[in-house]
Protein backbone atom coordinates (compact mmCIF):
# COMPACT_ATOMS: atom_id res chain seq x y z
CA UNK A 1 0.00 0.00 0.00
CA UNK A 2 3.43 2.17 0.82
CA UNK A 3 4.31 2.04 -2.91
CA UNK A 4 0.58 3.41 -4.51
CA UNK A 5 0.60 6.21 -1.99
CA UNK A 6 4.09 7.33 -2.99
CA UNK A 7 3.19 7.35 -6.72
CA UNK A 8 -0.14 9.07 -5.92
CA UNK A 9 1.95 11.86 -4.61
CA UNK A 10 4.64 11.71 -7.33
CA UNK A 11 1.88 12.18 -10.17
CA UNK A 12 0.46 14.59 -7.89
CA UNK A 13 3.58 16.87 -7.74
CA UNK A 14 4.29 15.94 -11.18
CA UNK A 15 0.92 17.19 -12.39
CA UNK A 16 1.44 20.40 -10.14
CA UNK A 17 5.51 20.75 -11.94
CA UNK A 18 3.29 21.01 -15.31
CA UNK A 19 0.64 23.39 -14.06
CA UNK A 20 3.75 26.10 -13.32
CA UNK A 21 5.47 25.73 -16.54
CA UNK A 22 2.40 25.84 -18.40
CA UNK A 23 1.93 29.20 -16.40
CA UNK A 24 5.93 29.96 -17.29
CA UNK A 25 5.18 29.74 -20.65
CA UNK A 26 1.86 31.61 -21.35
CA UNK A 27 3.47 34.48 -18.76
CA UNK A 28 7.30 34.23 -20.60
CA UNK A 29 8.52 37.78 -21.73
CA UNK A 30 11.12 36.25 -24.38
CA UNK A 31 11.22 33.66 -26.82
CA UNK A 32 14.08 31.50 -24.84
CA UNK A 33 12.36 31.86 -22.08
CA UNK A 34 9.26 30.65 -23.37
CA UNK A 35 11.30 27.56 -25.39
CA UNK A 36 12.33 26.63 -22.06
CA UNK A 37 9.79 26.34 -20.17
CA UNK A 38 7.81 24.92 -23.11
CA UNK A 39 10.74 22.09 -22.66
CA UNK A 40 10.32 21.36 -19.25
CA UNK A 41 7.27 21.02 -19.68
CA UNK A 42 7.12 18.41 -22.08
CA UNK A 43 9.88 16.88 -20.28
CA UNK A 44 7.50 16.89 -17.21
CA UNK A 45 4.47 15.38 -19.22
CA UNK A 46 6.64 12.80 -20.51
CA UNK A 47 7.15 11.87 -16.77
CA UNK A 48 3.66 11.98 -15.83
CA UNK A 49 2.90 9.93 -18.59
CA UNK A 50 5.39 7.32 -17.34
CA UNK A 51 3.90 7.26 -13.54
CA UNK A 52 -0.22 6.79 -14.96
CA UNK A 53 1.31 4.30 -17.26
CA UNK A 54 3.07 2.37 -14.09
CA UNK A 55 0.29 3.24 -12.39
CA UNK A 56 -2.32 1.64 -14.72
CA UNK A 57 -0.49 -1.40 -15.09
CA UNK A 58 -0.69 -1.78 -11.23
CA UNK A 59 -4.43 -1.23 -11.39
CA UNK A 60 -3.75 1.80 -8.66
CA UNK A 61 -4.93 4.44 -11.77
CA UNK A 62 -8.03 2.95 -13.42
CA UNK A 63 -10.42 4.71 -16.20
CA UNK A 64 -13.59 4.62 -18.01
CA UNK A 65 -14.43 4.40 -21.44
CA UNK A 66 -16.20 7.49 -22.55
CA UNK A 67 -19.41 7.06 -24.43
CA UNK A 68 -19.10 8.33 -27.61
CA UNK A 69 -22.55 9.99 -27.97
CA UNK A 70 -20.72 12.07 -24.86
CA UNK A 71 -17.67 12.71 -27.27
CA UNK A 72 -19.64 13.52 -30.23
CA UNK A 73 -21.76 16.20 -27.79
CA UNK A 74 -18.60 18.10 -26.24
CA UNK A 75 -17.27 18.05 -29.56
CA UNK A 76 -20.35 19.96 -30.87
CA UNK A 77 -20.43 22.21 -27.95
CA UNK A 78 -16.95 23.18 -28.61
CA UNK A 79 -16.59 23.63 -32.36
CA UNK A 80 -15.97 26.96 -33.99
CA UNK A 81 -19.68 26.29 -35.49
CA UNK A 82 -21.19 26.02 -31.95
CA UNK A 83 -24.14 29.09 -31.20
CA UNK A 84 -23.75 31.31 -28.96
Amino acid sequence: MQDKLLMQDMLMLEKGVCDLYMHGAIESSSVNINETFKCALNDSLAMQDEIYKKMEQKGWYTTEQADQSKIDSVKQKFSPSAQF
